[in-house]
């Protein structure tokens, strides 16, 4: 079996400012605040069928400021996956249980050759929960 990306399910940036970063989401592009981890200092944002995380985090001047980028894919197939990107020299992770657009479903986690943290997650087990805006 193979799979394929069907789309960015979330983004997530390192922000200084974690409010003052959700206040700009919600006023100028009306996201809604999803969800909320405050031992992380997370707060996941509605974008339409994807989600903008944003987590609080000092990075020292130069450095981006993205965490990391997931992308959907169907069906999640470890062994798929794995089989795809071995000959590549690309080591995958073990597979973990996150959050995403869709709810909790399985996720895998590799860089990219300059360094950049990708995740590829399979569907969510649900809904996703709503939370009310803060």
């Amino acid at each position: 079996m193979t799979f394929h990306v069907e789309r960015i399910d979330h983004v997530v940036l390192r922000v200084r400012d974690l409010q003052a970063m959700v206040r700009f989401y919600e006023q100028a592009l009306g996201f809604n605040v999803e969800r909320t981890l405050d031992r992380l200092k997370l707060v996941q944002l509605r974008a339409g069928a994807s989600l903008l995380d944003l987590i609080a985090a000092s990075r020292p001047d130069g450095d981006g400021n993205m965490d990391h980028l997931c992308f959907r894919v169907d069906p999640f197939d470890r062994d798929a996956i794995v089989k795809r990107l071995e000959p590549l020299g690309i080591s995958v992770g073990e597979t973990v249980e996150r959050y995403g657009a869709e709810g909790n479903g399985p996720s895998v986690y590799f860089h990219d050759p300059e360094g950049n943290q990708i995740e590829l997650k399979g569907p969510g087990a649900g809904a996703p929960e709503r939370q009310p805006a803060h």
